[in-house]
């Protein structure tokens, strides 16, 4: 089956001398992503020999093989064949994911751009906490820094260009929101983006035999607590994860 939803794509590049990348639109959108993690997902389900490593972005597949064990006109030609078994902007996505509900402080001392940002929105700042709060984001990509998530998308309202100057420094588990995204950072580091949310969850976990607390796919939720209450997550085991719980998805 063909996919119509993006005219010239499902496109196929190569990258380098043993990449491709099979890109499913110029730009995000959950059709395109939601495609980019099901056909990642079945190339990791095929495991063909040859077939070093995949990884998905926002609208793309990655796919690193040896070209030695797997020539680059073979894995073509069978890329080209998987991508005409079914619609991919409407797969179902990967099993195993995960629904993880984070306990966050939106605005005030901890996350002081959240009333620029509700007003970029056109909403006040509790109006914009309530749609946050309320939205399922998906982890759409992990990158810029080890285990940090891109999330979304959020509703056009959030469509939100990012700061002309950056923010010198927002610490780890910040929440972070432009261009109808969230990122939620794994360590201190300057930013571009308003910081509107203060979690206490980690993202990157170095001492677990799972570094990478989240994958691309699954789900999060952030939900308002008092400042207090999160301090009193980060004072307990709570805060290793600052999640209240999970979920499996099918």
């Amino acid at each position: 089956m063909t996919p119509t939803h993006a005219p010239n794509f499902p496109c196929i590049r190569t990258v380098g001398l043993d990449g491709l990348l099979v890109s499913f639109a110029d730009k995000m959108a959950e059709p395109s992503n939601r495609a980019a993690l099901a056909f990642r997902n079945m190339i990791d389900t095929l495991n063909w020999n040859g077939v070093i490593e995949t990884s998905a972005s926002l609208a793309s597949t990655y796919i690193r093989f040896d070209p030695l064990t797997l020539p680059h006109s073979d894995i073509q030609e069978r890329v080209n064949a998987i991508l005409r078994e079914q619609d991919w902007y409407e797969a179902p996505l990967p099993y195993g994911r995960r629904l993880w509900r984070v306990p966050t402080v939106y605005g005030g001392e901890l996350a002081p751009q959240l009333d620029e940002a509700a007003a970029a929105a056109g909403l006040s700042p509790s109006e914009a906490v309530e749609r946050l709060s309320a939205t399922r984001v998906r982890v759409l990509t992990i990158g810029f820094a080890p285990g940090q998530p891109y999330l979304g998308p959020l509703g056009p309202e959030f469509n939100i260009p990012r700061l002309k100057e950056l923010t010198p420094m927002v610490p780890a588990g910040a929440l972070v929101l432009a261009i109808s995204q969230f990122v939620l950072f794994s360590g201190p580091t300057p930013t571009g983006w308003r910081h509107v949310g203060q979690t206490a969850f980690r993202c990157f976990r170095p001492e677990a035999e799972q570094s990478f607390a989240l994958r691309p796919g699954d789900e999060m939720q952030f939900l308002p607590v008092s400042r207090d209450e999160l301090e009193a997550i980060r004072a307990t085991n709570d805060g290793e994860s600052g999640a209240t719980c999970t979920e499996i998805l099918s």
